[in-house]
């Protein structure tokens, strides 16, 4: 007989990783304010090594439109300006000799646009994983009626609750993508 919990227990855990990867995904979308995040993916050449720009110095945001960056070594500072150049930010950096300053411009009305669509798109990819999560779990259920014996009230019950799992967290993407929409339309 069918554990209604094994069956909940995979699809929760499967639409929770698809809202935790869309929350991780829309911080690294810049929205015209200063965010340490929209850095994580820049790499720099650290002797030789590709190494993450958060791990060769310190970031720090001192105002919502500037983030600096301080090396803790001197030398690396031109491959940590080079590393933001070449990145898809499309940001220049400031280098003083010191530390790099970064300015965040305010965003045009078409990037505003394009950010909102692209957050959509990544929206809608949590949402395909998490109807995923629920097609797999109802499988698992339809599979386990034939080979198992599940009696299909319970399989039913399993599907309803599923169901409702599924709707909270569609609902939570929503919620995401109005809250990150308000940001970067925000001027």
């Amino acid at each position: 007989m069918a554990d209604t919990k094994q069956y909940t227990e995979v699809a929760e855990a499967g639409m929770q990783k698809a809202i935790e990867y869309l929350d991780e995904k829309l911080a690294h979308i810049r929205a015209g304010k200063a965010n340490p995040k929209i850095l994580d993916d820049i790499m720099v050449s650290y002797y030789g090594t590709m190494t993450p720009l958060n791990q060769v110095g310190t970031v720090t945001v001192p105002d919502a439109r500037t983030i600096v960056i301080t090396p803790w070594e001197k030398k690396i500072i031109k491959d940590i300006e080079k590393a933001i150049i070449d990145s898809p930010l499309g940001i220049m950096p400031e280098n003083n000799g010191e530390l790099i300053r970064i300015a965040i411009p305010p965003l045009t009305e078409e990037r505003r646009k394009q950010l909102v669509k692209q957050v959509k798109g990544e929206v809608e990819e949590a949402k395909i994983s998490i109807r995923n999560a629920r097609r797999d779990a109802i499988d698992a259920v339809k599979k386990s009626i034939k080979a198992e014996g599940t009696p299909e009230d319970v399989a039913k019950d399993i599907e309803a609750v599923v169901q409702k799992l599924h709707d909270k967290y569609v609902a939570q993407c929503e919620e995401l993508f109005a809250a990150k929409e308000k940001e970067i339309l925000t001027v």
